[in-house]
């Protein structure tokens, strides 16, 4: 086989992490489960890594030398689509909030099993293909548009800046519009695995996806919450 063929096909993880013995056995497992992977360990380089490179995913550490990985995710989301997963020695919840509001798509607390990273990222990877398998490809509700073929939401004919993550559930919302989705289900299906009971990583996408569809988040009328359920994104009358 041609190895250049082999390489092009493999998809790409750029591992952002100072701590060199971990970003190696990461590396070496996921090339053993049929990944390219590239290391970066200086955060100064993150973002330039991430825009030149565009990996099919980016594994980023929260606390690095130059430039943490918020301000990574930050910078560089505008210009890059694909899932980023924060991994991180830190567990605290308000650091899982400002990783998710900064556009990370899925956040790991370290210490992790390899083969847990790894169904994560498998997860955040399946999500595009599933989006383009489904039946129909474009949703209208008024002057909201979304269309699951090229991953992208239009309001008024304008298009809304969305993170990978953020488009999935979206999608998933208005694809069963008119019908509540628990946070298990929600769960279950974009991350593959149990909803915890404390895990506040969806609502924290609503509230973020919320005004940029132009529903008003004190008084949503697209996306409601069902009390003690999950969600629901209403159909037009």
């Amino acid at each position: 086989m041609d190895d250049n063929l082999e390489s092009s096909d493999m998809e790409h993880v750029l591992i952002i992490e100072d701590d060199v013995r971990l970003a190696e056995l990461t590396r070496d497992y996921l090339e053993s489960n049929g990944f390219k992977v590239t290391v970066e360990a200086e955060g100064s380089r993150g973002v330039e890594q991430i825009l030149t490179l565009q990996p099919d995913l980016v594994i980023l550490d929260l606390m690095l030398p130059g430039e943490d990985g918020l301000s990574i995710c930050r910078r560089a989301r505008p210009d890059y689509a694909g899932p980023i997963l924060m991994l991180t020695a830190r567990a605290d919840d308000m650091d899982q909030v400002l990783g998710l509001e900064m556009g990370a798509d899925d956040y790991v607390p370290k210490p992790v099993q390899p083969r847990v990273l790894l169904a994560r990222m498998r997860a955040l990877l399946r999500r595009a293909e599933n989006t383009e398998q489904t039946g129909e490809a474009r949703l209208t509700f008024g002057n909201l548009e979304i269309d699951s073929a090229t991953r992208e939401a239009w309001l008024q004919g304008e298009r809304i800046d969305l993170t990978s993550a953020e488009f999935d559930l979206l999608w998933l919302l208005a694809s069963n519009a008119g019908r509540v989705l628990t946070r298990e289900e929600i769960f279950s299906d974009l991350r593959g695995i149990k909803y915890d009971g404390q895990d506040r990583s969806i609502d924290v996408r609503v509230s973020r996806i919320r005004p940029k569809i132009g529903d008003d988040p004190n008084h949503p009328h697209r996306i409601k919450t069902v009390r003690s359920k999950g969600y629901l994104f209403v159909k037009d009358a």
